[in-house]
This record gives C-alpha cells, structure tokens and sequence, in this order.
C-alpha cells in the first residue's frame, strides 16, 4: 500500500514477508561486496516530506548521506559508522536515528530489512 492521503484509510503490513521492489544503488556508493537494494514506500505525506516505508540490503559495504530518519531493524545486522561521530552496532530491534547530513559507511554482514520513518 502507498498513499500520500492523510486522511487515508489506517492500515498494518507484516514487514518480514513484504514485497519489495528493486532500488538500484548508485556504483560510486559500493565500497566493496555486490549489495542490492530493495525497497517499498507504504506511505508519503502530500507534500513529499514525510515518507515511511520497508527498505532492505544484503551484504557489503556501502557509503550514504542520511536525511533525518528513524528506523527499527527488523531482520539482519550491520555496523554503521557516523563519519566524526558513533560507530553503531543494529540488528533485529533496534531503532536507530540518522541526522540529516550525516556521512555513514554501511557494513552489512546479514541481509537487513527495517521499517523507517523519514522526514526530508
């Protein structure tokens, strides 16, 4: 389900059997490994500012620059680390929250799916 009504219908997913759909990742962000990126927004405000959805990666190590996030790890592990900042260690229920800017390298050492809330 996908919707940018707020007035839409409330609704439950049951996010380790989701599907998801390919979300290719740009080369210049592989560090090493093959990852591949799956994804599936359940939900966007009207103004595209708000999105919630499933995301997923297997194994490898990848480099981003987070926008404002909260997320819970629902499968998988990894260690993300925060250029100048914390080294994280998240696997199945943990929430994390990413500031906006923040320059993170991803090592994912089992395939992890999260549920996350963005606000861009």
């Amino acid at each position: 389900m996908t919707t940018n009504d707020q007035a839409a219908a409330s609704f439950a997913v049951h996010i380790p059997d989701a599907e998801l759909e390919p979300e290719p990742l740009d080369p210049a962000q592989i560090v090493s490994g093959e990852p591949v990126v799956t994804g599936k927004v359940l939900w966007e405000s009207a103004d595209g500012k708000q999105v919630r959805g499933i995301w997923q990666i297997t194994p490898g190590v990848v480099t981003d620059t987070e926008a404002s996030e909260l997320f819970v790890v629902v499968s998988g592990r990894a260690t993300v680390a925060v250029e100048g900042g914390a080294t994280l260690e998240i696997g199945p229920g943990d929430a994390c929250v990413l500031r906006e800017g923040d320059r993170t390298t991803w090592t994912v050492h089992e395939t992890l799916r999260k549920a996350y809330h963005i606000s861009l």
